[in-house]
């Protein structure tokens, strides 16, 4: 993050937050990633999308409605038009959530349970596409060696083979799409409350998909413990390391956290030898799950 992209989404904000008659002054940056969270002095929080998501940014307002009007409880868009285009991207205009911290496993597993459990929307919001911008980030990349790049790529090809002809399993549902603790926070007071966050890759597919996200950090990251890995699969009913095609869409999920962790390596050299260690662990090289593997970005 450079001092001109703070900039430039400073300025992108501006024209965004005057067509809406709020004012930029006194705003602040919370995140600068590939969208860019400010907080108004008003206390709204502007979320301003990737050039060319202009759809994407329109049905994640509709999805966060949708699912509020269903009951589950979430982050809230403004009761206003949006999303506003300045300067040739999307941004939105969100409540902002009292003092929270990140939820539990379990908070998360209960929010999803309830979002799977809905109807589908009577408007469209697409197929879940688990692919999205693994070979652009691939292809772009600069981190990688070229004999990792073909590899990777040979790997990306052999997973939509089998994302094609993956076993039966729950029937499909509305996904969140990124089901991790991140996009799930807990508000303490008055009384204690998790809310889901963040529909960019909300869609139509199954709900494994959703719940391979925790899977991993127990199997892959070896981050949680058997116990809290339990705990999620309890509180939701399911575990999904049972269903035959789970081996699929893990690797699905680390092939994005690997050519994620690329993407950041081009522009923070600090994140290089965790993106090689990724591609390592891919390609044997690293022994046996869970990796161990360390955040990036």
């Amino acid at each position: 993050m450079t001092t001109s992209d703070i900039e430039l989404s400073r300025t992108v904000l501006a024209e965004a937050v005057a067509a809406r008659g709020f004012s930029p002054r006194g705003a602040t940056l919370i995140r600068l990633g590939e969208n860019a969270l400010w907080r108004l002095a008003s206390n709204v929080v502007v979320r301003i999308a990737r050039p060319g998501q202009d759809e994407a940014a329109a049905r994640e307002v509709a999805v966060a409605r949708w699912v509020a009007s269903a009951g589950v409880p979430t982050v809230e868009p403004l009761a206003i038009d949006q999303p506003v285009i300045a300067s040739g991207r999307a941004a939105t205009f969100w409540e902002l959530l009292p003092p929270h911290e990140a939820g539990t496993e379990t908070d998360l597993a209960g929010l999803l349970s309830q979002l799977h459990g809905l109807p589908l929307p009577t408007f469209p919001i697409g197929r879940l596409n688990p692919f999205v911008r693994i070979e652009e980030r691939l292809a772009a990349s600069r981190a990688v060696a070229e004999e990792d790049r073909a590899w990777l790529l040979n790997r990306l090809r052999e997973l939509e083979g089998q994302w094609r002809d993956l076993p039966g399993g729950r029937a499909e549902c509305v996904v969140h799409g990124d089901a991790w603790t991140g996009n799930c926070a807990v508000i303490k007071a008055p009384t204690r409350r998790a809310v889901l966050l963040d529909y960019e890759r909300t869609s139509v597919g199954p709900p494994e998909w959703d719940l391979t996200s925790t899977a991993i950090a127990a199997d892959t990251f070896g981050s949680l413990s058997t116990d809290s890995y339990r705990a999620y699969c309890d509180q939701y009913g399911y575990d999904v390391m049972d269903w035959p095609g789970y081996p699929t869409l893990r690797g699905i999920r680390e092939l994005r956290l690997v050519t994620f962790a690329l993407q950041v390596a081009d522009f923070d050299p600090s994140a290089r030898a965790e993106a090689e260690n990724r591609v390592d662990c891919l390609r044997g090289r690293k022994g046996p799950r869970p990796w161990g593997w360390r955040a990036v970005g």
